[in-house]
């Protein structure tokens, strides 16, 4: 079982936003950019980012036991908080998932 947190930020800037994560994080992990979103594998992680027009949905799924999720939503929330320029709020939901989890459609 891995554990994973979920969050939906409000914000009209969605996909600028994805984007610059995305091309913040490309250069240390491995990144793809779907029609919809994007997504960062970490070492101990994978990051979804779903943009719509009024929300960015986060997802995060700990590959890794050990990972403390507190700490890696503080960093992921830090970091779309530099990518945006303005303060954004997350509400995280936690649960638990067997297989891997998806915001992404292919």
């Amino acid at each position: 079982m891995s554990n994973i947190s979920q969050t939906a930020i409000e914000t009209l800037q969605a996909q600028r936003i994805g984007k610059r994560l995305f091309n913040h994080w490309k250069h240390k992990f491995e990144v793809t950019e779907h029609p919809t979103g994007f997504e960062i594998l970490m070492p101990q992680a994978r990051i979804q980012l779903l943009c719509t027009e009024n929300h960015l949905q986060v997802m995060i799924q700990a590959l890794d036991t050990s990972v403390d999720m507190v700490r890696l939503e503080q960093v992921v929330l830090d970091h779309l908080i530099r990518m945006a320029q303005e303060p954004l709020h997350a509400e995280w939901q936690h649960s638990k998932a067997s297989t891997p989890l998806e915001l992404l459609k292919p």
